[in-house]
């Protein structure tokens, strides 16, 4: 609905202007038809819930539905929430002075009724942005009856010298501050059961009891909550007759493929601009930081049911970034591109993002991420290359045999993540057959490139159990793997890197 705002300030102005009162759940319908029929995105940002998600949302907005979105954790569930306002109108009128948002030609409070009674169509307006419109709380178990509705206040009653029995007395909650709003309830599981009956009547019969007033407050409100499925038997859980009134339940998911997952974290991925000019990436990189999520949702030392959030690998891009950043800058060089070795910089944001099953305690954290990291390295050099088990199977000539025969000459390759690009370079480019295998399966790559699948062939070896790799203070060894098993109790800087599968 479109109005002159700038030259409606009464009520009597609002009227000569045409303005009809509606619910806020026509208002939100009647936006959504809109954008649905000029083929206008609906929740910008929002990606990889085209065919799911959203489409139920769009449902539950069209039936005029309150929602509740069931998800694991970092599935965008509270930015699909804060996103509906977009489907507000951008500018509301209320009794000027109403701290409920009344609408003119719907008073619900005492104080909008008595003002319009006295001043009639000379009564001011004002106008509240669709931003203004929200409201969020996180469920907690200090939240009461009172922060969410009301109680009468004592105060007010004494410096206002009135009876309890006047309804001015009430100090109004978050609930009757957003009518005509969208109410958010986050992590609903959280609120204790007699808090969660408090909101009975609200979502059925749409309005409030204060203390035993007699008045009751037909409030307006779009309600949307938020739960996570494993709130359900680790913290709490959402009462029946509540989830009965709460008439669309949303499913969220995680991405499904990598291509999604990436579009995900490059929005989100906060990259300083230099950083930018002093970092270069490449595609298999960025594929490889998503591979360690989907890795983690796979693995057996992680619980399932907590999820493995997208933050991880947000925060895991950007350490990336700085790992190479802050190579660049001790070398003193101008720029640098990624290197797997920069990966081993993630495994922090890694630590502080999974839940760990009892094995995965007794493992311990670090070692859990590092092979996360390990076995997407496998994955994505599986992907990009032969699988070495394929010839052990069909019996034909390994490709790899040449790097193989290096190290099994007794030649063993020390990588540390520090290194210069020329010293880097340099090093890998000493192994025969290594740089052959990338120009046989990947001839178009450049030679940041090449260099990058260099090093993704000697952890995938490792990873296929054709080299040994052991971790050493300031990067990796590698050996030849029969020679590492003879002389393991020898092995320079630490565990060999099997210990780790």
């Amino acid at each position: 609905m479109h109005l002159d705002i700038e030259n409606i300030k009464t009520l009597g102005d609002l009227k000569a202007h045409g303005y009809e009162a509606r619910s806020i759940k026509e208002e939100l319908r009647e936006n959504l038809i809109r954008k649905i029929q000029n083929k206008e995105t609906v929740f910008d940002g929002i990606i990889g819930f085209d065919k799911t998600v959203i489409p139920d949302i769009e449902r539950a907005i069209l039936s005029k539905h309150n929602m509740i979105f069931l998800g694991l954790r970092g599935q965008a569930k509270t930015r699909m929430a804060r996103l509906t306002t977009q489907l507000l109108d951008e500018y509301m009128p209320i009794v000027a002075g109403s701290e409920m948002n009344d609408d003119p030609l719907q008073p619900i409070s005492k104080f909008a009724r008595d003002l319009i009674a006295e001043k009639g169509d000379e009564t001011p307006v004002s106008w509240v942005h669709r931003s203004d419109r929200y409201t969020e709380k996180l469920a907690t178990p200090d939240v009461s009856v009172a922060d969410l509705i009301g109680d009468v206040d004592p105060i007010k009653a004494a410096v206002m010298k009135l009876s309890y029995a006047d309804e001015r007395v009430i100090h109004y909650g978050l609930l009757p501050r957003s009518h005509r709003g969208v109410f958010v309830i986050n992590e609903l599981p959280d609120l204790q059961p007699r808090i969660q009956v408090a909101l009975f009547n609200m979502l059925q019969e749409g309005d409030i009891q204060i203390r035993g007033f007699k008045i009751r407050l037909p409030l307006d409100i779009q309600f949307v909550f938020t739960a996570n499925p494993e709130d359900y038997t680790n913290r709490g859980s959402i009462v029946t007759p509540l989830k009965d009134r709460i008439e669309s339940q949303i499913l969220t998911h995680y991405p499904v493929d990598i291509e999604t997952s990436r579009r995900i974290t490059e929005q989100e991925a906060k990259i300083d601009q230099t950083q930018g000019l002093r970092v270069e990436l490449n595609d298999w990189a960025k594929n490889l930081i998503e591979q360690i999520a989907f890795e983690a949702r796979e693995s057996e030392y992680i619980d399932e049911k907590s999820g493995v959030s997208a933050r991880l690998t947000i925060s895991a891009f950007e350490n990336l970034v700085s790992a190479v950043e802050r190579r660049v800058l001790i070398n003193n060089e101008k720029k640098s591109h990624v290197r797997i070795g920069d990966f081993w910089g993630v495994v922090p944001a890694i630590t502080g993002k999974i839940e760990l099953v009892y094995e995965g305690e007794q493992e311990g954290p670090l070692i859990v991420a590092q092979n996360l990291v390990g076995k997407a390295m496998g994955t994505s050099f599986s992907a990009l290359f032969p699988n070495p088990e394929e010839f052990k199977k069909k019996k034909q000539e390994n490709p790899y045999q040449i790097i193989i025969d290096w190290f099994g000459q007794g030649n063993q390759f020390d990588l540390l993540v520090d290194l210069s690009n020329s010293a880097y370079s340099k090093t890998l480019m000493s192994i025969n057959g290594l740089n052959d295998i990338v120009k046989k399966y990947h001839p178009k790559a450049n030679k940041s490139e090449q260099l990058f699948l260099m090093e993704l062939v000697l952890h995938g070896l490792a990873e296929n159990s054709l080299l040994s790799k052991s971790l050493i203070q300031s990067g990796f060894q590698f050996k030849d793997l029969f020679n590492s098993m003879l002389n393991f109790g020898d092995d320079i800087g630490g565990k060999d890197w099997d210990d780790f599968q």
